[in-house]
């Protein structure tokens, strides 16, 4: 069985994300937000001290969007990637990179500069600035969904997991409610997908289960 090392709403929601859709057990460890600080035996497992991890047998693996496109690959059947004879493929994998390295970077910057730096090394403006970042780089999105319900391929795939984390994010920092109307409707379709929600109530009770703080990561201050 898959193991999966997750924080609430951590990027690592990606992945647990995943393998709610694609209907894949695994075995679900719970970490303290921060875990490089909070839970220093993980730096055994992952010297970064970052969320996820995913081992899978023999792999192992750190970063959230790639861990989409390999389950999806390795464990999807097809249902959720993108066959690289397909037209879609390009944009499937420049959604998935987008995703972290354009989407969600602005956003640790804003939470950084918020919330988790000490009181002397707090900096508004350098969090309005990259708020104001992630929010331009929303019309990339804005303009895929103008026509189609998903971001590619005409269906929904990993690409959404992994952009839908971005959204999830944004909402945690309040940046939501700026949301380019097919944005927001697109937001609203992934919330009610059976599958998000599970992952939702599974890292709830794995939290309550394993003595873990059930604050979601972006919520949490120091």
């Amino acid at each position: 069985m898959m193991v999966l090392y997750h924080c609430v709403s951590a990027r690592s929601f990606r992945p647990l994300w995943m393998l709610e859709e694609l209907g894949l057990p695994c075995e679900l460890r719970m970490l303290p937000f921060p875990p490089r600080v909070l839970a220093r035996h993980y730096l055994e497992e992952n010297p970064l001290g970052t969320v996820p991890l995913l081992v899978d047998g023999a792999t192992r693996m750190t970063e959230s969007a790639a861990i989409c496109q390999y389950l999806a690959a390795r464990h999807g059947a097809g249902a959720f990637d993108v066959p690289t004879d397909d037209p879609a493929y390009g944009a499937y994998l420049n959604w998935l990179h987008m995703s972290d390295a354009t989407l969600t970077f602005p956003q640790t910057l804003v939470l950084r500069y918020t919330h988790f730096e000490p009181p002397e090394r707090l900096q508004p403006q350098v969090a309005a600035d990259y708020a104001r970042w992630f929010l331009a780089r929303l019309r990339a999105v804005d303009a895929a969904l103008q026509s189609a319900e998903y971001l590619c391929a005409s269906r929904f795939t990993a690409a959404d997991v992994a952009v839908g984390y971005a959204l999830l994010l944004a909402q945690h920092l309040g940046l939501s409610a700026q949301f380019p109307p097919a944005v927001a409707a697109y937001w609203q379709r992934l919330q009610a997908r059976p599958a998000y929600q599970r992952a939702l109530q599974l890292q709830h009770q794995a939290a309550l289960d394993q003595g873990v703080p059930t604050t979601p990561s972006p919520d949490v201050r120091p």
